[in-house]
């Protein structure tokens, strides 16, 4: 799952969030290779690439709270956002290859940065541990209240009447809000103004104050808001309706091909040991059998996904590819 460029920097903001309450900042941990008989001793440190109060520090949190007591040891979340997730995925690949830096693998930051960002500062395919998926989860097109749109349709109708004239928030360049909305100006023959923000979390707050007008985003982000009627939701990226919320209509419904799903898994620097990710692989599976925890993600839209290793590295690889052809077909450019 999925922000904008700027200055890098480490956010350590708690997200106070029932079975995540817990969990606290910590400095990353240094160690020697471990082993499945000793690991963890200590703390594990869980990076995730987007800041505080996203979809993706959300799910992380719950997850992570799950890992913590699985594993014995804390795992401990910390922000490091930036440049469409890829601050945090390159302090990731740079982490010693122990088991105790571990953090999030995005679909922005290792399937479409490759294609619309230059000079990523690792590889994707080579510089990592690929250790499990941990969710899917579509994206949801919303507006403001104020705007008088309230289906695809018309939301398609007052664009095309009034071109340039709105605006729209995006968790960052290369994310795949930022994409789902490329393809639904692509396909629909849109033009709208771009946006980024560092996180979804900031977008929304400007969506609020009516500074951008419409924007997609991971649904367990927004799909809160929406209920309380604070924004209006209009429909999801997935192929099918959510399960969470079957009333609102899928893209495809109205504009035929149109799917993304958005994904987070666990990674780590290359080079971990292979009984360490054996037993990290376990641990999250087991994890995301848990009936609270699979509650909560379906709640928020997203739905649990585990996979072995190698199928996670084989599916970032066909991923990538996908992308850079919707990337090449929308025709979204490096800013």
């Amino acid at each position: 799952m999925d922000q904008a460029r700027g200055n890098p920097r480490i956010t350590r903001r708690p997200l106070l969030l029932g079975m995540a309450a817990s969990l606290s900042a910590s400095g990353v941990a240094r160690g020697q290779s471990g082993t499945a008989s000793d690991w963890p001793s200590r703390p594990v440190v869980y990076i995730n690439v987007f800041p505080p109060g996203a979809a993706t520090d959300i799910l992380s949190r719950i997850y992570c709270d799950r890992m913590s007591q699985l594993a014995g040891q804390q795992f401990v979340v910390e922000n490091r956002s930036g440049a469409g997730g890829t601050v945090g995925q390159a302090a990731i690949a740079q982490a010693p290859a122990d088991g105790y830096t571990l953090g999030l693998g995005s679909i922005a930051s290792l399937a479409i940065a490759p294609s619309i960002l230059p000079d990523l500062p690792y590889d994707p395919a080579r510089d990592f541990t690929f250790i499990s998926g941990i969710w899917k989860v579509p994206n949801l097109l919303f507006v403001n209240n104020d705007l008088p749109a309230r289906t695809v349709p018309e939301l398609i109708d007052l664009l095309k009447k009034s071109p340039g004239k709105y605006t729209y928030g995006s968790s960052g360049f290369g994310t795949s809000p930022h994409l789902s909305m490329e393809m639904f100006k692509q396909k629909a023959g849109l033009e709208i103004l771009h946006v980024p923000y560092r996180g979804g979390a900031p977008a929304m707050l400007d969506l609020l104050a009516g500074r951008v007008q419409l924007m997609f985003d991971n649904m367990p982000t927004v799909i809160s808001a929406a209920r309380e009627g604070k924004v209006r939701a209009l429909a999801v990226t997935s192929a099918e309706r959510s399960k969470a919320a079957p009333e609102i209509p899928t893209m495809t419904e109205f504009l035929p091909g149109f799917e993304i799903t958005s994904w987070g898994s666990l990674v780590g620097p290359a080079g971990i040991p292979a009984p360490v990710v054996e037993r990290l692989s376990s641990l999250t599976r087991q994890a995301l059998e848990n009936a609270e925890l699979r509650r909560f993600f379906e709640e928020n839209g997203a739905t649990t996904w585990w996979t072995k290793p190698k199928e996670l590295a084989q599916f970032r690889t066909a991923q990538e590819k996908l992308f850079a052809e919707v990337i090449r077909t929308a025709g979204a450019k490096v800013p």
